[in-house]
């Protein structure tokens, strides 16, 4: 890849030509984050000039490491430029501002990984049939092109709103192949890529393997190997026998499947076209799979309590006309109480307040070098923050205004119920006005009057009890988060200290090889300076020594 000179530089019209020179900040408003990572934040926004909703990957190119960012980027943008493809991520274009690129992509409602967060359960095999052939489409074009993804699992399986499935997270994917760096999330690796660094190059069958790993990620809820650490995961992949799927309830056509996705030997394991003529993925299923899964989802969010829901509100985004953030309109506070429907879950709950770092699936094995990159993102914390406090004022105007809607429907219900039995009374009163069921009839009426009176009243104190509580438990999550967000980074280092530690010889070897070399750099730079030191101190001395002869020269002339 050539370079792309210091970081933010545009001087090469080859680079240039990958950047549009508008300004974001004016192209799309309504940001908000939907997920955070290593390499930035992921945002949920709208394209001012058409209204269309997008996703937006804010990567910085900032402080350590800023012209290895910043050339991360530029691959990344070129081969987003080069996908075509119903089952890969559309591109919509990308943005420079403020050393931040921001990457503009379509916007999928969530990932498989989500899938299995929300239901807490694993997908049934007609599902993960679906999931997988569309992720395996995706996959056959990309190898067809000579590119390998490189970090295929759940996590980066995206569904969106029209039921497709479409692969995302192309940064650490390869514009040729073959190729040999080490690369991915540790527990879907290829053995070949883990002995790349020693023995040689690997090809489009890497992603095949880590498609297979991610079938028992969905039908076990976690990879193969998941309860070690990384290090330790490698070791195993690299060592030991495939992984198969533990349950018996599934069918042989699946097993058989997995079986030919995870042949340890890289020869013996078909290519994506192979498999997309395999049984598992071309048996009958309905076509409404992937969208009957998407609705049975969002209904399944909306049942969650509130510190699943605020994870998970994403999926609910696109269905609000004018998005998560669509204020409430004016009403009066006191009187408009707001309640539990029969079946309805109606919970307050703020966006992602602050960059959170919860280890799920997905998170907890984010990529081999993610961890270098995670105090690059400290820095911009504050202003994150700031926004975060924003937007979530906002959803919760939103989830109000929601609430009202429900209450104003069901109080007219409720009107509407009344007045019918009013009328029935009434009609009983005229047909029979002589008998003693006047009497038991007006005593109806105003003890119906009486208990709606009351009703109304009780609605109104669980209002306020409600909002009360609502209230403060936002504030101590805010309060909160900043210390949560402190106490992860420092186990996340631990961790990653603790993963150095208990690394496999077969890896040692190579870090303690790079170590050496950095060590032996260094003494060379050390004896360069000595030497030019003891140069300094030869040129001084022999300028004294001149000084001196002359000086003496001097003195033996006036003598004379």
């Amino acid at each position: 890849m050539p370079a792309g000179g210091r970081a933010g530089s545009l001087k090469d019209p080859d680079v240039a030509e990958l950047f549009f020179k508008d300004d974001p900040e004016k192209l799309f408003s309504d940001l908000r984050e939907i997920g955070h990572g290593s390499f930035g934040a992921v945002y949920f926004a709208r394209d001012v000039r058409n209204s269309e909703v997008v996703a937006i990957k804010k990567m910085s190119y900032s402080g350590k490491q800023s012209n290895e960012k910043w050339q991360d980027i530029i691959k990344e943008v070129r081969f987003l430029q080069k996908l075509r493809h119903p089952n890969t991520i559309q591109y919509r274009g990308c943005y420079l501002r403020e050393h931040t690129a921001w990457l503009v992509m379509e916007y999928c409602l969530g990932s498989a990984s989500d899938l299995l967060e929300v239901h807490k359960k694993p997908l049934q095999e007609v599902e993960i049939a679906a999931v997988t052939h569309g992720a395996l489409q995706g996959l056959a074009y990309l190898h067809s092109h000579n590119m390998i993804h490189r970090d295929v699992k759940a996590g980066n399986i995206l569904l969106s709103e029209p039921g497709l499935v479409k692969l995302g997270d192309f940064g650490s994917a390869s514009i040729m192949a073959p190729a040999n760096s080490f690369v991915g999330t540790p527990y879907w690796m290829a053995p070949e890529v883990i002995l790349a660094m020693d023995e040689g190059q690997y090809d489009g069958k890497v992603d095949v393997w880590s498609l297979g790993i991610t079938c028992i990620e969905l039908a076990e809820r976690k990879p193969p190997l998941f309860n070690m650490n990384a290090m330790s995961a490698l070791y195993h992949i690299a060592q030991n026998e495939s992984p198969v799927l533990q349950s018996g309830h599934w069918s042989e056509y699946f097993r058989n499947f997995v079986d030919s996705c995870l042949q340890k030997i890289p020869q013996d394991r078909p290519t994506s076209e192979v498999l997309l003529k395999h049984r598992f993925v071309l048996r009958e299923r309905p076509p409404t799979v992937i969208m009957d899964l998407i609705q049975r989802t969002k209904d399944a969010v909306r049942e969650l309590d509130n510190l699943q829901y605020r994870k998970m509100k994403k999926i609910l985004f696109q269905e609000a006309p004018n998005g998560p953030g669509a204020e409430a309109p004016e009403e009066e506070e006191e009187a408009e109480p707001y309640m539990h429907r029969a079946g309805t879950l109606t919970s307050l709950e703020s966006s992602h307040s602050v960059p959170s770092m919860s280890i799920s699936a997905s998170s907890q094995s984010s990529s081999v070098n993610s961890l270098a990159d995670a105090s690059d993102n400290q820095a911009i914390g504050e202003k994150e923050a700031r926004a975060a406090q924003a937007e979530e004022r906002k959803f919760q105007q939103h989830i109000l205004g929601q609430q009202k809607k429900e209450l104003a429907a069901l109080l007219e219900a409720q009107k509407r119920t009344y007045k019918l039995r009013k009328e029935q009374l009434k009609e009983e009163l005229q047909e029979n006005p002589s008998t003693p069921k006047r009497e038991k009839a007006e005593w109806l009426l105003r003890q119906h009057e009486a208990t709606r009176e009351l009703e109304l009243r009780q609605l109104q104190a669980v209002q306020r009890t409600r909002a009360e509580l609502t209230r403060l438990q936002h504030q101590t999550e805010l309060g909160n988060q900043l210390e949560y967000n402190k106490r992860r980074e420092q186990e996340l280092r631990q961790k990653h200290a603790a993963q150095v530690r208990q690394q496999p010889k077969s890896l040692k070897k190579k870090t303690n090889t790079n170590k050496i070399s950095e060590r032996n750099c260094e003494k060379k730079k050390k004896k360069k300076k000595k030497k030019k030191k003891k140069k300094k101190k030869k040129k001084k001395k022999k300028k004294k020594k001149k000084k001196k002869k002359k000086k003496k020269k001097k003195k033996k002339k006036k003598k004379k």
